[in-house]
């Protein structure tokens, strides 16, 4: 097996805050059906979550909105709010991914919550939008109706997800992932929970596949990990030397009591869509964070030319034995991280010294 591999630590030149106004966290591009992004205005165009500067950054998880940037010169620029007020039926907008053909682009969503509840709850949706690309800083032009892609069935992925709330805790049906693969199958990746085994620790990589009708049709997941952890975030799919390449986020706390494992970024190859999936290095982590940072960096996405974005939660910690994330903005990053790249041969995935 290969050996723990971990990120360069983080320093003040690192963190270029992309708004004095709000804080970033999950981050993906427009991109094209293969994940390549997409050029727009001498850059590229990305999404994140984006939630008003508050002295408790945790607060921002029950405020999210989807913000759009503009990704240039190696620095984001914030161009606002993606959807209008009260258009997305959730009470927030959490993470997913977007895919244009260089005139439409579709952004997959998760809604969560829904519109107008006083108390937040965690009902998670997963829908899709449409409008007209322009090359112009508005960026986008009439947005169609949301329209809800993808279902739970409570037979293979659990329908209910309230539980407590807490992060790390939350049963999922969310994150969704797009990719079309180079056989033309277009697949729908989600962060799920397992109907069938309803362990406190059954997060699922699930998969939907797009029908003759254009319908996304439910499968049966690609990665399980019932009795291990809970949360298999933000899964996403990229062909790289004939192989299939899939890769999901995950926290310290999300594994089952007993398990030692660090936050990181994990991923499996196959030669196929459908499998049988080979976790990476052997064990599943593609890379961890510095031992002495265990919160420095969150949900990484990995392009089609293996660099790797993220977002800066917290550092400048300096103590490798914490195991709770430091109350206050003191060390809350809120913004893009430096890019990273990665090496795949067959099996094994490696990551290039410094960031790219």
């Amino acid at each position: 097996m290969t050996a723990c591999q971990r990120a360069p630590v983080i320093g003040q030149d690192h963190v270029l805050r992309a708004s004095a106004d709000v804080d970033v966290w999950d981050a993906w591009p427009m991109a094209t059906a293969e994940g390549s992004p997409f050029p727009w205005r001498g850059g590229e165009l990305w999404f994140a979550l984006a939630a008003p500067v508050h002295d408790d950054p945790e607060v921002r998880h029950g405020v999210a909105r989807i913000h759009h940037f503009h990704r240039i010169g190696g620095r984001f620029e914030h161009l606002g709010a993606t959807f209008p007020m009260d258009f997305t039926p959730g009470s927030r907008e959490w993470s997913g991914c977007a895919v244009t053909d260089g005139q439409d682009v579709t952004l997959y969503f998760t809604a969560t919550g829904a519109r107008g509840e006083v108390a937040p709850s965690f009902l998670q949706r997963i829908f899709a939008a449409t409008a007209q690309l322009q090359d112009s800083v508005e960026a986008f032009s009439d947005w169609s109706e949301p329209v809800e892609v993808v279902r739970p069935d409570g037979v293979v992925y659990m329908d209910e997800h309230e539980a407590t709330g807490r992060i790390g805790e939350i049963k999922a049906f969310r994150d969704p992932g797009f990719c079309r693969t180079s056989t033309g199958v277009d697949c729908l990746l989600f962060t799920a929970s397992s109907a069938e085994g309803r362990d406190s620790h059954n997060g699922v990589i699930g998969c939907a596949v797009r029908d003759g009708e254009g319908m996304f049709r439910i499968q049966a997941p690609l990665v399980e990990a019932v009795g291990t952890n809970n949360e298999l975030e933000r899964p996403h799919l990229i062909e790289h030397a004939g192989r299939c390449y899939l890769f999901w986020s995950t926290q310290a706390f999300a594994f089952a009591p007993g398990i030692d494992a660090p936050t990181g970024l994990y991923g499996a190859v196959a030669d196929d869509l459908f499998g049988p999936w080979r976790l990476l290095n052997g064990h599943g982590l593609v890379l961890a964070n510095p031992e002495t940072e265990p919160f420095q960096c969150y949900s990484w996405w990995v392009l089609p030319d293996l660099s790797v974005g993220g977002f800066v939660d917290y550092w400048g910690i300096k103590d490798a034995l914490a195991r709770e994330k430091p109350e206050g903005r003191r060390h809350f990053g809120g913004t893009f991280a430096p890019f990273l790249q990665l090496q795949l041969d067959g099996d094994v995935a490696t990551l290039a010294d410094g960031y790219a």
